[in-house]
């Protein structure tokens, strides 16, 4: 699954991987991460309609778990595998700002040393981008243990895309 929004969008947004709603539908962050993301957004003073969003991996993977579908973590060989269409989608948009959301995307973009929980929110030299910054994905602020701690990661997250917008401003 490809990304989706406009051809020249100064924000790009990129996930892990399409999730059960998004390979069902065949358009990118539209289950509960993709809510969770549009109302960050709205927060932040962002139009999602105003954003590409992509995956570093174009594909859902997952294994079965009764009826359910559930995500299981790309190795680095599907991510190695997938980059060439990341990579022509950065160099078709040409974003001024691109966000990696969670791990598994900074890491496939700004290499694997580097580590969120030390870089999360701040803006790193890249030659993808003249803004790029690292920050969770949504879904693991859904996957938090309790509603104090979703509450507060959310604000971090909306703070994190809140950051971003005020540069391009």
């Amino acid at each position: 699954m490809f990304g989706e929004g406009p051809r020249r969008a100064r924000i790009m947004l990129v996930g892990e991987q399409p999730g059960d709603q998004e390979d069902l539908t065949g358009h990118p962050f539209v289950g509960p991460a993709g809510r969770l993301l549009d109302q960050a957004l709205a927060e932040a003073g962002v139009d999602r309609q105003d954003v590409y969003v992509t995956n570093v991996v174009k594909h859902f993977k997952w294994e079965p778990r009764g009826k359910r579908r559930i995500h299981k973590k790309p190795r680095a060989s599907e991510i190695a595998a997938c980059r060439p269409w990341l990579d022509t989608e950065i160099a078709l948009v040409r974003p001024e700002a691109i966000v990696c959301l969670g791990a598994t995307a900074a890491q496939a973009l700004l290499g694997r040393s580097f580590r969120l929980t030390a870089h999360r929110g701040l803006f790193v030299d890249s030659a993808l981008a003249p803004l790029v910054l690292a920050t969770v994905h949504p879904s693991a602020i859904l996957r938090a243990p309790d509603a104090e701690t979703r509450h507060r990661e959310t604000a971090r997250f909306v703070d994190d895309l809140r950051l971003v917008a005020g540069r391009l401003s």
